[in-house]
């Protein structure tokens, strides 16, 4: 079998973290959910049967390492393709690459396809044809959801398996093997052995490299440009590598819209400390603070209400005071927000009874405005009995005319607003209850419908 990873003479020269591909499934580090024994991608390698497969996950998790052992495993050429520097000609290059090579040896070819998700639809159906009849073993890899990047065609014809982020001590077993190859190199091409470090010092690269395997290989690399040959790192030296490391956040990708959901999700659950920690999070990789504002306000409306208005206002007013303060006192004024509507009350009555009033205007037919509702600004629509009827609530014991109905005949009875019983809520609930009292105890109704008895519609949860 010929070793796909044995070391030509230049590899040294290579990037450590391409030096550092496993040789075997007994050296890939992280995915014991899908490369452990009995698991389903170890299965795949030690058994050659095989099938098209999506891998998902953050960057430096080992996709393209992965691919490389189980075309290794199967004897099979290996052909990878990068979406962001390849188009349909280098696909059809791939396939009669392919093709002639299962003609003239029956050898199969593995085709990678890096950041698949950056093929647009025509380019990912350009596939579809030669994963059917067996050309190749598709193995795409992406960073992003494939349920929203990747064509449903594609996703049918492909399996789709989750890789997650390894852990610090997953990061830190890397950097372990690795320095036996951390060498310094002279320029006559003479190498020597590296550095010494300290075990605290590769626990904090670890920490650094923020689950990306690739990314704490590379800070091991820097630092032995900076370390002279047998000498011990200085906390100096790893300063200045990491100094200016940013963690993982993606504006646009899978990263952001967990993170974000996490925030809404710690907000909603009344957990101010779990809402400053992925608030935290998200401006330490990066995210507009204005956006953590927006989605508080969005929070305010959908999941406070009016349990407590206040909610709003002082979401308004710290957004206003990042306007004219700036980042520094401004993302502590976000922070303030966050934490007050993680310990407001919560209600998503409000929420509920307007997404229930669209879903309705949207099914059901246009009912025109009762007479007694209609403007009457002229004598030709008051001859036509617009406005009749209408009793002015401010001339009715305690401003409220009792028996009086709003909503169209049909609908007369639709309760789309339910408050809780939390905050203000209460209260509000309390006055529509007392208000429906006084609707009942009324002997005007415009309308002979007995209310309490209508068939209600079910309340969507969201």
């Amino acid at each position: 079998m010929k070793d796909l990873f044995s070391e030509a003479p230049e590899s040294a020269y290579q990037p450590l973290a391409a030096r550092m591909r496993p040789h075997t499934l007994d050296d890939y580090i992280g995915q014991a959910h899908l490369v452990g024994p009995g698991k389903p991608l170890r299965r795949m390698v030690e058994t050659g049967h095989c099938h098209s497969f999506i891998l998902w996950g953050p960057p430096g998790v080992g996709k393209t390492t992965f691919a490389q052992l189980l075309s290794h495993a199967l004897e099979a050429q290996f052909i990878e393709l990068s979406a962001v520097m390849s188009g349909v000609k280098d696909i059809r290059a791939a396939v009669d690459q392919a093709k002639q090579l299962r003609g003239m040896s029956g050898t199969q070819t593995v085709l990678f396809v890096d950041e698949v998700h950056r093929f647009n639809k025509s380019q990912q159906d350009a596939f579809l044809p030669f994963i059917e009849d067996g050309t190749f073993l598709f193995i795409g890899a992406t960073t992003e959801n494939p349920a929203f990047e990747l064509n449903s065609a594609l996703l049918s014809r492909a399996r789709v398996y989750r890789l997650t982020t390894p852990s610090a001590e997953d990061v830190a077993l890397a950097l372990n093997r690795a320095l036996a190859h951390v060498l310094h190199r002279h320029d006559d091409g003479r190498a020597e052995p590296g550095f010494h470090i300290d075990d605290g010092y590769l626990s904090v690269i670890a920490q650094a490299a923020d689950g990306d395997i690739r990314r704490g290989l590379n800070f091991l690399e820097i630092l032995s440009d900076l370390v002279e040959p047998g000498a011990a790192v200085t906390q100096e030296q790893l300063e200045d590598v990491l100094g200016g490391s940013v963690r993982r956040f993606d504006r646009k990708g899978d990263v952001f819209y967990d993170q974000i959901s996490a925030f809404h999700k710690s907000v909603r659950g009344s957990s101010p400390d779990g809402a400053l920690y992925w608030m935290a999070r998200m401006l330490d990789g990066g995210c507009d603070p204005l956006y953590i504002a927006r989605r508080l306000l969005a929070i305010a409306s959908e999941d406070i209400g009016n349990a407590d208005p206040r909610a709003l206002q002082v979401g308004l007013n710290a957004w206003d005071v990042f306007e004219r303060v700036g980042p520094g006192e401004g993302n502590r004024a976000i922070a303030q927000a966050a934490v007050y509507m993680a310990c407001a009350p919560k209600s998503n009555a409000v929420y509920k009874a307007f997404n229930q009033a669209m879903a309705d205007v949207g099914a059901q037919p246009s009912y025109e405005v009762p007479n007694h509702l209609r403007n009457a600004p002229t004598t030709l629509a008051k001859s036509m009995g617009h406005g009749e009827g209408y009793r002015y609530a401010h001339n009715e014991d305690f401003a409220y005319a009792a028996g009086e109905h709003y909503l169209p005949e049909a609908l007369v009875g639709q309760r789309y607003y339910s408050p809780s019983d939390r905050g203000l809520e209460k209260k509000i609930n309390d006055k529509l209850a007392w208000l429906a009292d006084l609707d009942e105890q009324s002997p005007v109704q415009r309308y002979e419908t007995n209310v309490a008895n209508r068939d209600l519609p079910q309340e969507n949860e969201k």
